[in-house]
Protein backbone atom coordinates (compact mmCIF):
# COMPACT_ATOMS: atom_id res chain seq x y z
CA UNK A 1 0.00 0.00 0.00
CA UNK A 2 1.51 3.32 -0.97
CA UNK A 3 1.34 6.46 1.44
CA UNK A 4 0.60 9.39 -0.66
CA UNK A 5 1.32 12.48 1.66
CA UNK A 6 -1.53 15.03 0.47
CA UNK A 7 0.02 19.09 -0.01
CA UNK A 8 -3.29 21.15 -0.01
CA UNK A 9 -2.38 24.69 -1.48
CA UNK A 10 -4.35 27.58 -0.56
CA UNK A 11 -3.02 31.29 -1.27
CA UNK A 12 0.47 29.92 -1.79
CA UNK A 13 0.05 28.02 1.84
CA UNK A 14 -0.10 24.80 3.14
CA UNK A 15 -3.36 24.10 4.78
CA UNK A 16 -5.53 21.68 5.82
CA UNK A 17 -9.61 22.35 6.23
CA UNK A 18 -10.10 19.34 8.77
CA UNK A 19 -13.87 21.21 10.80
CA UNK A 20 -13.69 23.92 8.44
CA UNK A 21 -14.31 25.80 5.44
CA UNK A 22 -11.98 27.24 2.79
CA UNK A 23 -12.56 30.92 5.09
CA UNK A 24 -11.07 29.14 7.98
CA UNK A 25 -8.06 26.91 6.88
CA UNK A 26 -5.54 25.73 9.12
CA UNK A 27 -2.28 27.14 7.87
CA UNK A 28 1.14 24.87 8.35
CA UNK A 29 4.48 27.16 9.15
CA UNK A 30 5.82 25.43 6.04
CA UNK A 31 6.08 25.74 2.57
CA UNK A 32 4.46 23.61 0.15
CA UNK A 33 8.15 23.05 -1.70
CA UNK A 34 9.59 22.23 1.41
CA UNK A 35 6.61 20.09 2.47
CA UNK A 36 7.27 18.12 -0.56
CA UNK A 37 11.39 18.25 -0.13
CA UNK A 38 10.61 16.65 3.10
CA UNK A 39 8.30 13.97 2.65
CA UNK A 40 10.84 13.04 -0.31
CA UNK A 41 13.95 13.05 2.34
CA UNK A 42 11.25 10.57 4.30
CA UNK A 43 10.92 7.85 1.77
CA UNK A 44 7.75 9.09 0.34
CA UNK A 45 7.23 6.86 -2.51
CA UNK A 46 4.86 9.47 -4.28
CA UNK A 47 3.26 12.59 -3.42
CA UNK A 48 -0.57 14.35 -3.80
CA UNK A 49 -1.21 17.90 -4.29
CA UNK A 50 -4.33 19.60 -4.49
CA UNK A 51 -4.98 23.24 -5.52
CA UNK A 52 -7.90 23.78 -2.85
CA UNK A 53 -8.67 27.06 -4.82
CA UNK A 54 -9.16 25.51 -8.03
CA UNK A 55 -10.93 23.30 -6.31
CA UNK A 56 -13.14 26.29 -4.54
CA UNK A 57 -13.11 28.20 -8.04
CA UNK A 58 -11.40 31.03 -6.21
CA UNK A 59 -8.05 32.75 -7.68
CA UNK A 60 -5.10 31.48 -5.46
CA UNK A 61 -2.63 30.98 -8.06
CA UNK A 62 -0.89 27.57 -7.03
CA UNK A 63 -0.20 26.68 -9.99
CA UNK A 64 3.21 27.90 -10.20
CA UNK A 65 4.04 26.60 -6.62
CA UNK A 66 2.39 23.29 -8.10
CA UNK A 67 5.13 22.95 -11.34
CA UNK A 68 8.31 24.18 -8.49
CA UNK A 69 7.02 21.00 -6.39
CA UNK A 70 6.99 18.79 -9.16
CA UNK A 71 10.14 20.20 -10.77
CA UNK A 72 11.91 20.05 -7.41
CA UNK A 73 11.39 16.07 -6.42
CA UNK A 74 12.77 12.55 -7.53
CA UNK A 75 9.00 11.50 -6.80
CA UNK A 76 5.90 10.95 -9.13
CA UNK A 77 3.65 13.49 -8.23
CA UNK A 78 -0.24 13.42 -9.15
CA UNK A 79 -1.97 16.66 -8.95
CA UNK A 80 -5.88 17.70 -8.95
CA UNK A 81 -8.10 20.56 -8.03
CA UNK A 82 -10.36 21.93 -10.29
CA UNK A 83 -8.82 20.47 -13.33
CA UNK A 84 -12.31 20.81 -15.46
CA UNK A 85 -11.06 20.58 -19.03
CA UNK A 86 -9.08 18.88 -21.44
CA UNK A 87 -6.25 21.21 -22.19
CA UNK A 88 -5.82 21.55 -18.37
CA UNK A 89 -5.24 18.15 -18.18
CA UNK A 90 -2.89 17.73 -21.00
CA UNK A 91 -1.11 21.06 -19.66
CA UNK A 92 0.03 19.20 -16.35
CA UNK A 93 1.26 16.74 -17.52
CA UNK A 94 3.26 18.48 -20.34
CA UNK A 95 4.34 20.36 -16.81
CA UNK A 96 5.28 17.01 -15.35
CA UNK A 97 2.68 15.72 -12.97
CA UNK A 98 2.62 11.74 -13.06
CA UNK A 99 -1.21 11.49 -12.83
CA UNK A 100 -4.41 13.93 -12.77
CA UNK A 101 -7.10 13.69 -10.73
CA UNK A 102 -10.59 14.28 -11.64
CA UNK A 103 -13.36 15.31 -8.70
CA UNK A 104 -15.99 17.72 -9.91
CA UNK A 105 -15.40 17.85 -12.99
CA UNK A 106 -15.74 13.46 -13.18
CA UNK A 107 -19.22 13.83 -11.89
CA UNK A 108 -20.75 16.82 -14.33
CA UNK A 109 -18.92 15.46 -17.21
CA UNK A 110 -18.04 11.82 -17.76
CA UNK A 111 -16.98 12.41 -21.27
CA UNK A 112 -14.57 14.52 -20.53
CA UNK A 113 -13.11 11.44 -18.28
CA UNK A 114 -13.75 9.24 -21.01
CA UNK A 115 -11.35 10.99 -23.47
CA UNK A 116 -8.93 11.25 -20.53
CA UNK A 117 -8.74 7.91 -20.24
CA UNK A 118 -8.43 7.06 -23.69
CA UNK A 119 -5.24 9.39 -24.00
CA UNK A 120 -3.81 8.94 -20.99
CA UNK A 121 -4.02 5.22 -19.86
CA UNK A 122 -3.91 4.35 -16.56
CA UNK A 123 -2.69 8.14 -15.34
CA UNK A 124 -6.64 9.79 -14.78
CA UNK A 125 -7.99 9.07 -10.66
CA UNK A 126 -11.17 9.97 -10.22
CA UNK A 127 -11.80 11.39 -6.83
CA UNK A 128 -15.01 11.10 -5.31
CA UNK A 129 -16.89 12.19 -1.98
CA UNK A 130 -19.26 10.68 0.20
CA UNK A 131 -21.43 12.02 2.78
CA UNK A 132 -23.83 9.75 4.13
CA UNK A 133 -23.30 7.30 0.99
CA UNK A 134 -24.18 9.52 -1.47
CA UNK A 135 -21.38 11.66 -4.00
CA UNK A 136 -20.70 15.49 -3.31
CA UNK A 137 -19.30 17.90 -5.12
CA UNK A 138 -17.83 21.50 -5.40
CA UNK A 139 -15.70 20.99 -2.52
CA UNK A 140 -18.55 19.09 -0.90
CA UNK A 141 -20.72 21.91 -1.15
CA UNK A 142 -23.81 20.01 -3.08
CA UNK A 143 -24.76 16.37 -2.34
CA UNK A 144 -25.55 14.86 -6.10
CA UNK A 145 -28.12 12.00 -6.57
CA UNK A 146 -25.85 9.56 -6.81
CA UNK A 147 -24.31 6.84 -4.24
CA UNK A 148 -20.42 6.83 -4.31
CA UNK A 149 -20.56 3.60 -4.91
CA UNK A 150 -22.55 4.12 -8.41
CA UNK A 151 -20.28 6.98 -9.61
CA UNK A 152 -17.35 4.64 -8.81
CA UNK A 153 -18.57 2.06 -11.26
CA UNK A 154 -19.43 4.51 -13.57
CA UNK A 155 -15.85 5.61 -13.89
CA UNK A 156 -14.09 2.26 -13.74
CA UNK A 157 -15.75 1.11 -16.92
CA UNK A 158 -14.90 4.30 -18.29
CA UNK A 159 -10.98 2.74 -17.65
CA UNK A 160 -9.82 5.33 -14.74
CA UNK A 161 -6.34 4.25 -13.30
CA UNK A 162 -8.01 4.34 -9.77
CA UNK A 163 -10.99 5.32 -7.13
CA UNK A 164 -10.01 8.03 -4.70
CA UNK A 165 -12.34 7.74 -2.10
CA UNK A 166 -13.14 10.03 0.79
CA UNK A 167 -15.78 8.69 3.06
CA UNK A 168 -16.79 12.78 4.76
CA UNK A 169 -18.54 11.19 8.25
CA UNK A 170 -15.52 8.98 8.79
CA UNK A 171 -13.07 12.51 8.02
CA UNK A 172 -15.49 14.31 10.27
CA UNK A 173 -14.96 11.54 13.10
CA UNK A 174 -18.66 11.18 13.66
CA UNK A 175 -19.25 8.55 16.27
CA UNK A 176 -21.15 5.93 14.48
CA UNK A 177 -18.11 6.45 11.49
CA UNK A 178 -16.51 3.31 10.36
CA UNK A 179 -14.00 1.67 7.49
CA UNK A 180 -17.48 -0.03 6.48
CA UNK A 181 -17.96 2.20 3.57
CA UNK A 182 -14.40 1.75 1.94
CA UNK A 183 -14.39 -1.47 2.78
CA UNK A 184 -17.57 -2.23 0.46
CA UNK A 185 -15.75 0.29 -2.27
CA UNK A 186 -12.94 -1.55 -2.37
CA UNK A 187 -14.44 -5.01 -2.41
CA UNK A 188 -17.05 -4.16 -5.12
CA UNK A 189 -14.49 -2.64 -7.77
CA UNK A 190 -11.95 -3.92 -9.90
CA UNK A 191 -9.98 -1.00 -10.31
CA UNK A 192 -7.62 -0.02 -6.93
CA UNK A 193 -9.14 1.80 -4.66
CA UNK A 194 -6.95 4.66 -2.57
CA UNK A 195 -8.58 6.05 0.49
CA UNK A 196 -8.60 9.33 1.78
CA UNK A 197 -9.08 10.96 4.79
CA UNK A 198 -9.37 7.50 6.84
CA UNK A 199 -6.31 8.24 8.43
CA UNK A 200 -5.78 9.39 12.44
CA UNK A 201 -3.37 7.52 13.93
CA UNK A 202 -1.47 4.43 12.81
CA UNK A 203 -3.81 1.94 13.67
CA UNK A 204 -5.56 3.45 11.00
CA UNK A 205 -2.76 2.79 8.46
CA UNK A 206 -2.93 -0.73 9.88
CA UNK A 207 -6.38 -1.33 9.30
CA UNK A 208 -6.05 0.18 5.81
CA UNK A 209 -3.06 -2.33 4.96
CA UNK A 210 -5.03 -5.29 5.38
CA UNK A 211 -7.98 -4.45 3.43
CA UNK A 212 -8.04 -5.89 -0.34
CA UNK A 213 -7.74 -3.55 -3.24
CA UNK A 214 -7.03 -0.64 -0.60
CA UNK A 215 -3.98 0.73 -3.32
CA UNK A 216 -2.69 3.24 -0.94
CA UNK A 217 -3.52 6.35 1.67
CA UNK A 218 -3.99 9.85 1.21
CA UNK A 219 -2.86 11.33 4.10
CA UNK A 220 -2.57 14.95 5.00
CA UNK A 221 -4.00 16.66 8.43
CA UNK A 222 -2.03 13.60 10.26
CA UNK A 223 1.38 13.85 9.05
CA UNK A 224 1.07 17.80 9.08
CA UNK A 225 -0.09 17.88 12.98
CA UNK A 226 2.69 15.11 13.49
CA UNK A 227 -0.07 12.72 14.71
CA UNK A 228 2.12 10.36 12.93
CA UNK A 229 5.29 10.30 11.38
CA UNK A 230 5.79 9.94 7.57
CA UNK A 231 8.70 7.17 8.58
CA UNK A 232 6.00 5.02 10.78
CA UNK A 233 3.12 5.25 8.43
CA UNK A 234 5.57 3.75 5.19
CA UNK A 235 6.72 1.01 7.80
CA UNK A 236 3.48 0.01 8.20
CA UNK A 237 2.08 0.11 4.41
CA UNK A 238 4.82 -1.62 3.15
CA UNK A 239 3.67 -4.94 4.79
CA UNK A 240 0.81 -5.06 1.79
CA UNK A 241 2.23 -5.53 -1.67
CA UNK A 242 -0.09 -3.14 -4.04
CA UNK A 243 -1.46 -4.85 -7.11
CA UNK A 244 0.88 -5.12 -9.37
CA UNK A 245 1.89 -2.07 -11.73
CA UNK A 246 -0.32 0.67 -9.92
CA UNK A 247 2.76 2.31 -8.01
Amino acid sequence: MIIYPDIELHNGQCVNLKHGGIETPRVFDISPLEAARQFERDGAEYLHVIDLDGVFEKEGGNADAIRDIIRAVNIPVQVGGGIRARSVIDNWFNDGAERIVLGTAAVVDQRLVEQACAAYPGKILVSIDARGGRAVSHGWKYATTFTALELARRFERAGVGGIIYTDIDRYDELPESSMANTTQMAMDLECPVISSGTVRNLDDVSMLSQLPNIAGAVIGWALFSEAISLVDALQLARQKTTRAGFI
